[in-house]
């Protein structure tokens, strides 16, 4: 270990986290904290980013202008509570509902879908709902269609909060692919949510994920010696984990509180990688990449290849998004 890292494990970390701070955590993730609709880069092969750049100022300039200019976006037929936006991996869905979470006036939340489940989960839905209640604008990033309980639980609780006036942006989690699947996403979640369906505006966004765009799988593992001498390398906060082990820690630990396992990691070392064959440990290892995802933790590892940690079965099932989402981050960490 060099003079300028500091060696933790997160099996050792069981965070307690106050009901209170759930919903302050709810804020744009340390990547995305000065981002803007300014900083959003548009691809001019795209039209469609531009326009959803557009559609959410104006939305943003709607809810802070809850006077003249609402009665004028009404007249227009731009009366809306919610916007959704439809796209693939890595085309910047989530540095633009980021974007309008700043540009909102505050309180505001700005979390993923699976964070709002967690949250229900950790406070009970009265609790979550009336503290949610009281936001101008809540963002849900990446909202999930593969599970139907969840899906009902934040549609009803989406319905109560646009009841109650807020404001909300949702992000999709669509696969890339062809054009077809993609706007069938947006059918569905209108369906799904049937009772909000007409106060929701759909933009679709096209484009390449920016995380790819030079990279295809993850970094190789590294035998024993390599993993010791690229950890060795390493600077900051670095969490060394036997992998097994992690995975079984991450069972005792509520979804709701990863972010706080994690916080101020700057690199995750894991030994002995294996495929995971339970459903139960992967969706937690999801879960859990994507709160390392969200704090730009560098990945190193042994055993397995990444792209290799979820079963054929897994990536083929109903829960295909959230692994191929969780392969395309583990990509990005690792490389």
């Amino acid at each position: 270990m060099n003079a300028e890292q500091t060696l933790v494990a997160l099996s050792d970390r069981t965070p307690q986290v106050a009901p209170e701070e759930l919903i302050a955590g709810l804020v744009p993730p340390p990547q995305f904290q000065d981002v803007s609709f300014d900083s959003y880069r548009t691809d001019p092969a795209e039209p469609s980013q531009e326009e959803a750049r557009t559609k959410l100022r104006q939305f943003t300039e709607q809810s802070n202008s809850p006077g003249l200019l609402s009665r004028l976006f009404s007249k227009r037929g731009s009366g809306a509570k919610g916007v959704y936006l439809d796209g693939g991996y890595g085309v910047g869905k989530t540095h633009l509902l980021a974007s309008a979470w700043h540009a909102n006036a505050k309180p505001a939340t700005f979390g993923t879908f699976v964070e709002y489940t967690n949250l229900v989960g950790a406070l009970g839905f009265a609790r979550a709902r009336d503290d949610l209640s009281q936001m101008k604008l809540v963002c849900v990033d990446e909202f999930e269609l593969d599970d139907p309980g969840d899906t009902v639980l934040m549609s009803r609780l989406m319905r109560e909060l646009t009841d109650a006036g807020v404001k909300i942006i949702a992000t999709s989690n669509t696969l890339p692919g062809s054009l077809g699947e993609g706007r069938f996403a947006a059918q569905d979640f209108l369906r799904e949510i049937q009772a909000l369906a007409d106060q929701f505006e759909v933009y679709r966004i096209d484009g390449q994920d920016y995380r790819h765009r030079a990279l295809s799988s993850p970094a190789k593992p590294l035998d024993e010696a390599e993993l010791n001498a690229a950890a060795d390398e390493l600077d900051g906060v670095v969490a060394r984990d036997d992998f097994a082990t992690l995975l079984s820690h991450l069972s005792t630990v509520h979804p709701s509180r990863y972010g706080r396992m994690v916080d101020g990691i700057d690199a995750a070392v894991w030994e002995n990688v294996t495929t995971i064959e339970n459903e139960s440990v992967a969706l937690r290892f999801v879960a859990l990449v994507d709160r390392l995802y969200d704090r730009n933790v560098h990945i190193i590892n042994s055993g397995a290849a990444l792209d290799k940690i979820f079963t054929e079965d897994s990536l083929s099932g109903g829960y295909r998004k959230k692994y191929m989402r969780c392969l395309s981050r583990l990509t990005a960490l690792s490389s």
